[in-house]
């Protein structure tokens, strides 16, 4: 007789209450997350050194910012597989890992082509680091509860770029040599072995790869360790039938139900990617282009970057109160707006303004992507799919810069922030047209398994 495998690892988080396993869940991914941020703009830091150093011209610079982008698409695709294959806890360990590993090999680094060889393969390491993290905390929180802890996690990891910066300031004047210690801050990530053993499986994926003996043990344990603290826990969903375990891979594209919103989410990520790293990467230049003193165009962009952090947190009170495709296009096109105004004064209190309401709202606009696309694929397709569209974006940033440098030399500067905000704008109207709601569907989710009677385990 054919035994029926029944799945079930959804139904029984969704109706967990947040105990300590999902805090200490929370705080690792964070602390993965916050060397994440520190290591990311290591390279912008030290890069007008090493090219007073090593007699670096622009285009070397240019040469491994755009390389380090196109090592975050392959970061990020490797990733999507590798977590499909060998698991989402596996996965975000050897990824971690990884960037740390070679940020270490930075501090070595003994001329431009080699810090940027090191940078590429550092820069991969980052990209699938974080589109792992997103399918992992996806997997592990309830459902109606996952985007707040996402933007939680975002909200502390994002400290590391001031931290970074900071530190930054006090050790790279010390000495010819002392801009290597930014690149040894970024290999601390590698503390995050610390927290690997009081880490779980997600059991969402044991079970679509049909192991599900390991699955009941993990769900166990989680459940054991939420009773301890609250009492009797409420029923789970009676289990559905699972279809046949699917093969991951890029096969998976034949699939309309998976080719859909990778597609969607693809223009989720390359409008917010050449968004964002166009206004960040080019506004200190242009305003110093345009006649503001180099002194005054980094202390203004500083002030506004104070508006991420918060951004993240009002990204955690929204996401999980209201739909959030519609939070996004909200948020997409308060930014299309600001940055448009940016580019627009040359004011300071106005530029200060705007600026802080564009890191704002794009940091909050990330942290509501990061829960919104994991949710558009079931368990089988989430990792992949979220890495293709993730990692897409990532990729369209090697052109970015160039398509903005070219804006600003053949229109000129209001040009470029127009680009910018009609950028945004497209995502905003892409998502708004066919974009999937997913509230209703996590309300329900979470009212099924409140609503059973009795408690059901997975069986065969």
């Amino acid at each position: 007789m054919q035994h029926i495998r029944t799945i079930n690892a959804a139904n029984r988080l969704d109706r967990l209450p947040i105990s300590k396993f999902h805090k200490t869940t929370l705080v690792a991914v964070a602390f993965a997350y916050f060397f994440e941020f520190a290591d990311i703009n290591t390279f912008a830091i030290t890069a007008p050194v090493v090219r007073e150093q090593w007699g670096a011209e622009v285009n070397h610079i240019a040469y491994v910012t755009s390389s380090s982008f196109v090592g975050m698409f392959i970061g990020a695709i490797v990733a999507g597989g590798l977590a499909d294959r060998m698991g989402r806890k596996r996965t975000l360990t050897v990824t971690t890992l990884w960037f740390t590993v070679w940020s270490f090999a930075c501090v070595f680094a003994w001329d431009i082509w080699s810090l940027g060889v090191f940078r590429v393969l550092t820069s991969a390491g980052l990209s699938a680091m974080t589109v792992v993290a997103v399918v992992y905390i996806s997997e592990l929180f309830p459902s109606a509860k996952r985007g707040k802890y996402q933007a939680y996690a975002i909200v502390i990891g994002i400290c590391g770029t001031p931290a970074t910066n900071l530190i930054a300031s006090a050790v790279v004047p010390m000495s010819d040599w002392s801009w290597r210690l930014v690149y040894l801050w970024g290999s601390l990530g590698v503390l995050f072995l610390f927290f690997v053993r009081k880490l779980e499986e997600s059991p969402q994926w044991l079970e679509s790869r049909g192991r599900h003996e390991e699955a009941e043990a993990v769900l166990s344990r989680i459940e054991a360790s939420a009773a301890s603290e609250f009492g009797e826990l409420p029923a789970a969903q009676e289990p559905k039938p699972q279809g046949p375990v699917v093969k991951p891979g890029l096969g998976m594209l034949r699939d309309k139900k998976f080719l859909y919103p990778t597609l969607l989410l693809s223009v989720l990520w390359v409008t917010q990617t050449i968004g964002f790293f166009g206004y960040s990467s080019w506004a200190p230049t242009l305003l110093a282009a345009e006649g503001v003193s180099v002194e005054d165009s980094i202390f203004y962009v500083a002030l506004t970057t104070v508006g991420a952090p918060l951004g993240s947190f009002l990204a955690a009170m929204v996401t999980d109160r209201f739909e959030r495709k519609w939070c996004l296009v909200v948020f997409g096109l308060v930014i299309a707006a600001s940055g448009l105004m940016y580019g627009l004064t040359f004011t300071p209190v106005l530029i200060v303004v705007f600026g802080f309401l564009v890191n704002l709202f794009e940091r909050g606009y990330t942290a509501l992507a990061y829960a919104y696309s994991p949710e558009l694929f079931n368990t089988n397709g989430r990792s992949l799919g979220t890495s293709i569209a993730y990692g897409l974006g990532r990729l369209s940033n090697a052109v970015g810069p160039l398509m903005i440098a070219g804006i600003y030399n053949g229109v000129g500067y209001k040009a470029v922030f127009m680009f910018i905000a009609g950028t945004w704008t497209v995502g905003a109207i892409v998502l708004a047209l066919f974009g999937p709601a997913t509230r209703r569907r996590r309300l329900a989710a979470e009212a099924a398994a409140r609503a059973q009677p009795h408690s059901v385990t997975a069986t065969s």
